[in-house]
């Protein structure tokens, strides 16, 4: 099952509520968190009461409750309060400071002298080489045919050897073809150390991911329920926690979890979380209005909200850090395997491909609905077995932007999408569905792994401190 929230059909109920619904009497405190420059933060469920008397109430895990009253979702926070000041404040601002003991972001380097030299050319005549920058990962051993083929075409520059039967019988989730997969993935974000940049767009590269891809969706689509369902349909069973978490990883994490479990789980979801949004950027030129609007405006949190040190990508190295592990980009490939490896396949597959943007947003969705829950369990986790304050507040962070992104995404990102699109509604409900079935499959994994008393990774994170 699915590390991520379910719910009853129908549950969110963030809509106009009948006053003879009102929740019984819950004597629990509910923890309320403020922000001097947005929302406020309570645990849900909430009921507000508009201005004309009417009861509103939503079911979230946690609701970001609109203080300007800018929102186009009013009661609940759209992101609205972030283009203008407040009438006597100023502009808004982040909060300032760091949680204790987290990382600060070192200066960055200046940026490289323009130089006049006329680029050089590959051996193969191919186009303009582009030296090795060196800030690439390592290139990850093979797995098999396919992932030897596309390593030693990498390595050496020439053109990948393989059988093209191997295309047709290869296992669409075994670790061949997903690192194969990942590796050509690969050089559309920061490429591999030692590897001609150029090799981005070689065609003979490009053909073989094709085929990978061709392989690798066919099992997605046939892994996903069948029958047409809506997007109302799909996404309900998000809006609210079970009452059997059973089955969660990060429940297992928050309650039993150990330290060393921790760390794979940092370790396996680094080769994400490192490069956190990226995969989503490549969307936003194909998105126009509302839905481009919403989209800029959650990748903009993503990326630190203008401040380097925010980056989430980078509270993530600092994580690691705490964690012992060590922070590099693409350290633990190795030790990933295919289930992990899958999930990261997956958004840039969607990202890749102009005519799989609805399923990006999907994808994207469920991303956002569901992280709010399970991030509040990691963080718990982290304090738990002492990980560090760095450690904790990577999800703490995520416990609070998520409950604003979930509104957007839904309200603005997908439903812009379909307002402008309507015929990318299967898309979107693919892309959900087929992040729901990897999420499951990686799941398992986790949870047999350690059931049996052994490590979930390929290669084990002895001799790191």
């Amino acid at each position: 099952m699915r590390d991520a929230p379910e719910s009853r059909p129908g549950a969110d109920r963030d809509v106009a509520s009948d006053p003879g619904t009102a929740p019984g009497p819950d004597r629990r405190p509910r923890r309320v968190a403020v922000d001097p420059a947005g929302p406020v933060l309570v645990e849900g469920p909430v009921e507000t009461v508009l201005d004309d008397g009417t009861p509103v109430r939503s079911d979230r895990f946690a609701v970001a409750v609109c203080t300007c009253r800018r929102s186009r979702t009013y009661p609940w926070c759209d992101t609205s309060h972030r283009p203008r000041e407040r009438q006597g404040q100023g502009p808004a601002r982040r909060p300032a400071a760091p949680t204790p003991g987290s990382r600060t972001q070192a200066p960055e380097a200046p940026a490289p002298e323009p130089t006049t030299e006329a680029p050089a050319v590959t051996a193969t005549g191919r186009g303009p080489a582009v030296a090795a920058t060196g800030r690439g990962p390592a290139l990850a051993q093979a797995r098999g045919e396919l992932s030897e083929s596309v390593r030693e075409a990498l390595r050496t520059g020439s053109p990948p050897v393989y059988d093209p039967r191997s295309l047709l019988t290869a296992d669409p989730w075994g670790e061949d073809l997903q690192l194969a997969l990942y590796l050509l993935y690969e050089l559309h974000y920061r490429g591999f150390d030692g590897v001609d940049d150029a090799r981005e767009w070689d065609p003979d590269l490009l053909r073989l991911r094709q085929g990978l891809e061709t392989r690798f969706l066919h099992a997605l689509r046939a892994g996903v329920p069948a029958g047409r369902r809506s997007v109302e349909e799909v996404f309900a069973p998000l809006l609210v926690e079970p009452v059997d978490q059973s089955d969660s990883v990060s429940r297992h994490l928050e309650t039993d979890g150990r330290l060393e479990q921790l760390r794979e789980y940092a370790a396996l979801r680094s080769l994400y979380h490192l490069k956190e949004a990226d995969p989503h950027a490549w969307v936003i030129p194909r998105l126009t209005g509302r839905a481009k609007a919403g989209m800029v405006a959650i990748e903009y949190d993503e990326f630190g909200a203008g401040r380097a040190a925010d980056i989430h990508a980078r509270l993530f190295a600092d994580l690691m850090e705490d964690l012992g592990l060590d922070p590099a980009y693409g350290r633990y490939l190795d030790h990933a395997p295919a289930p992990l490896l899958a999930t990261v396949n997956l958004m840039s597959l969607f990202g890749l491909h102009r005519a799989l943007r609805g399923a990006l947003v999907g994808h994207f969705g469920y991303v956002e609905v569901t992280s709010s829950p399970g991030s509040r369990r990691l963080a718990r986790a982290m304090r738990r077995c002492g990980a560090g304050p760095a450690a904790e507040r990577f999800y703490a962070e995520h416990v609070e932007a998520d409950a604003v992104h979930e509104q957007v995404v839904r309200r603005e990102v997908i439903g812009g999408l379909l307002a402008a699109e309507p015929e990318l509604e299967d898309d979107v409900v693919f892309g959900c569905a087929a992040t729901i079935l990897l999420e499951d499959r990686l799941a398992d994994h986790l949870r047999e792994s350690w059931a049996r008393g052994v490590s979930a990774l390929r290669l084990p994170l002895s001799g790191e401190s």
